[in-house]
């Protein structure tokens, strides 16, 4: 998605929707619906989740809490008024902890029915017992209620086909962290007789014969419930995989903000050699952490093997690497080589297979000076004791030089992208706790407008000079090992305590868990570290976050390392997701303009500069000048322009989404959706049976184990 600037004081989108605007319990004239959600939270982990896909996806939320004292009393009031002399519904769905938070006989319950019939308004039951309340058979008499670690849950035919969930394949696996802790909590049960239930994600009910649901859709009374009955949280793999369709349910594929899936993968270090890891001293040879004069330095390098491999898995992945190129590292080779480098000669030679990046000319540390005298290093100082930098010139030269190398042997670059050494300028404690002063004029001379950063101490984007950061995920996989046995060596002397023989930088790290003990030299990193790489990874893929990975091109050499994380990522989501929600792969510079975006549209939404409703046909978005708007809505809408139409968005998962702005000249963007069948907002008309029907009864307090309210870290080979 890329942003588009716009010019106007105010953007106004308009939409032709193929959905009905009213319902046989709508009021008239055609109302108001604000596309805007409620959530009504008890403080628990379910609502807690809800909230957090709303915030990563952009979609303007009110939070009632139930447990704060002075809250907002909800009434007809709170709910609904009249603008213009229309009726107003002020939200577009209604997310609730469970069925029925409040007190039996609450006026506050009964506002919010009538106010979801009135106006077809979408409820989300976040999680609630498996009851006839909400559908359901009681699980205690003839379904299930316990644990369900490791659970294989499934989509069923309805929930692709006609419900909420048809970009995923169809499996919902549960996670098992850990085995001393009970991470999910579920009611198993089918739907009751008579109701009007529709079940979209299932499992087996253990001791029973037969499936029952998981999440599914009640409608009841003129009003429709989308009833979980699993408890979760937001970091756990099966929320993420449902959020989306969660989402997707509630606004009916109508609303501000959208969601995809990325994966972004840059490889530091090209042309030049990575300094090897020596298992008897415990430390790299050439680098910082060995003491000077111990140890001989042995570089990693590929090869033009390695490269003919590289592009062979593209090809086989379909999936583009980026490559962060060090051009001074293939002059120096050349230079003791006798003027020979068949490693740049391939590469060059496959140059358009990658997207390259400029990651300095030698890989210079451009922060502080180095004083590497002492371990760990401290930056040198001016004889007044302030700190000694890098100079501008320095720091221009590396840019400058690597980006007229690139130049000179054709390689296909944008010269507006920065990785600097080791993230190296930027701020890095304890030694350098802000930038390098000299770093921003730097950029500025050489026109950088995207800088990477380390997501691990410098998460947030950020301006430096003319440059906006983008921050990547390291994956775990040293730039130091070429080998599986060096991997594993090293890792077992970071992650694993003083008793056990490692180093105790896991017992003095914070957030750092050491291992029980240390990885088998022929086992651990296939059957640790790689899983554990993994699903970390595919966590961030799942999150809507752009943000990209890095590993280092000694990871692509020798044993090639690297690949089997990569694999095990593309592997297992293309397990999950069906072909409608593809992997988005895109460059640095694209993912800083998404991240640009998104924090300008969040702070806008955030600070309630944004404004959008739905009247009829059409919605109508109001957002300061200069902030792009994101949507996302049904597929086959068009963008009306002057003089004719252009499609809106792109397609993903379903739906289009994209970022929207006025075409020059016009005060409003018009959109018009295609004529098609559209998934009705009302409830079926016919009645649930008695034995279906919701009353007014409280929802019974649903168990909450220990591993939702606080995450467990993944543990390789519990899956």
């Amino acid at each position: 998605m890329r942003r588009r600037t716009i010019g106007l004081a105010v953007g106004t989108v308009l939409l032709a929707m193929g959905l009905p605007a009213t319902s046989a319990y709508s009021a008239t004239p055609t109302p108001r619906i604000d596309l805007r959600v409620l959530v009504v939270s008890d403080g628990g982990p379910a609502t807690a989740a809800i909230t957090a896909e709303l915030d990563g996806e952009g979609t303007p939320y009110t939070v009632v809490d139930l447990q704060q004292s002075g809250r907002p009393v909800i009434d007809a009031a709170f709910l609904a008024d009249t603008v213009g002399g229309a009726p107003r519904a002020k939200f577009q769905a209604v997310v609730l902890p469970n069925d029925n938070p409040f007190p039996a006989g609450s006026a506050e319950m009964t506002a919010l029915s009538a106010y979801e019939k009135t106006y077809a308004i979408p409820q989300v039951d976040a999680y609630t017992y498996a009851r006839p309340q909400v559908g359901l058979q009681p699980a205690a008499t003839s379904g299930y209620s316990g644990s369900v670690d490791g659970l294989k849950a499934q989509v069923t035919t309805a929930g692709r086909a006609t419900g909420p969930f048809g970009y995923l394949n169809a499996s919902v696996p549960f996670e098992d962290n850990s085995p001393t802790v009970s991470e999910s909590y579920a009611f198993i049960a089918q739907p009751a007789a008579g109701a009007d239930f529709t079940t979209y994600v299932e499992a087996p009910i253990p001791g029973r014969s037969g499936n029952g649901s998981l999440v599914g859709e009640y409608r009841h009374d003129g009003r429709r419930e989308l009833v979980v009955t699993f408890a979760y949280n937001q970091y756990q793999e099966q929320f993420k995989l449902l959020a989306r369709g969660i989402v997707d349910w509630m606004t009916q594929n109508v609303r501000l903000g959208a969601s995809r899936n990325y994966f972004a993968v840059h490889v530091d270090d090209v042309f030049a050699g990575d300094d090897r890891w020596d298992p008897n001293l415990n430390c790299t040879p050439g680098d910082v952490d060995c003491p000077p004069g111990q140890g001989v330095e042995d570089s990693i390098r590929m090869t033009p093997a390695d490269v003919q491999n590289a592009v062979a898995w593209e090809k086989d992945r379909r999936f583009t690497l980026d490559l962060a190129y060090n051009g001074g590292g293939s002059v120096e080779y050349r230079e003791n080589h006798d003027g020979v480098d068949e490693l740049a000669d391939q590469f060059v030679a496959d140059k358009n297979d990658f997207r390259w990046i400029n990651h300095t000319y030698d890989h210079a540390f451009l922060g502080c000076e180095q004083n590497v005298t002492v371990v760990p290093w401290k930056c040198a100082t001016n004889p007044n004791g302030s700190t000694k930098y890098v100079s501008q010139a320095e720091i221009s030269k590396e840019i400058s030089d690597n980006q007229q190398w690139a130049q000179g042997v054709g390689l296909p670059t944008e010269p507006d992208e920065l990785i600097t050494g080791e993230h190296s300028g930027m701020k890095l404690l304890p030694q350098q706790p802000q930038d390098n002063p000299y770093l921003a004029p730097a950029l500025s001379a050489n026109h950088i407008d995207w800088l990477g950063a380390d997501m691990s101490r410098d998460p947030v984007q950020r301006q430096v000079g003319p440059a906006q950061t983008v921050a990547r995920y390291p994956i775990n996989i040293f730039y130091n090992a070429g080998h599986v046995a060096e991997q594993v060596d090293e890792y077992n002397w970071i992650y694993t305590s003083r008793t056990q023989g490692g180093s105790g930088l896991c017992d003095d790290l914070p957030n750092t868990t050491c291992l029980p003990a240390p990885l088998d030299a022929a086992t651990g990193y296939s059957g640790y570290i790689v899983p554990l790489e993994t699903q970390t990874a595919l966590g961030h893929v799942l999150g809507n976050d752009p943000r990209p990975h890095f590993i280092h091109q000694s990871n692509l050499a020798e044993d090639r390392i690297g690949y089997p994380v990569l694999d095990g990522v593309l592997d297992q989501y293309k397990t999950l997701y069906a072909a409608s929600a593809p992997l988005v792969n895109l460059r640095m510079k694209d993912i800083g303009a998404e991240l640009r975006s998104r924090g300008a549209w969040n702070t806008a939404v955030k600070a309630g500069q944004v404004t959008a409703y739905r009247i009829g046909d059409s919605v109508t978005v109001q957002a300061p000048a200069g902030v792009a708007v994101t949507a996302t809505m049904p597929g086959g809408t068009q963008q009306v322009l002057t003089g004719g139409t252009t499609a809106f968005g792109q397609a993903y998962a379903g739906s289009v989404s994209g970022w929207v702005s006025p075409q020059s000249g016009q005060s409003s963007v018009a959109l018009t959706l295609a004529p098609a069948p559209a998934k009705a907002l009302a409830p079926q008309a016919r009645p649930a049976s008695s034995a279906g029907r919701a009353t007014s009864s409280t929802a019974p307090r649903t168990p909450v184990p220990a591993g939702v309210t606080k995450p467990v870290p993944y543990s390789a080979g519990r899956r």
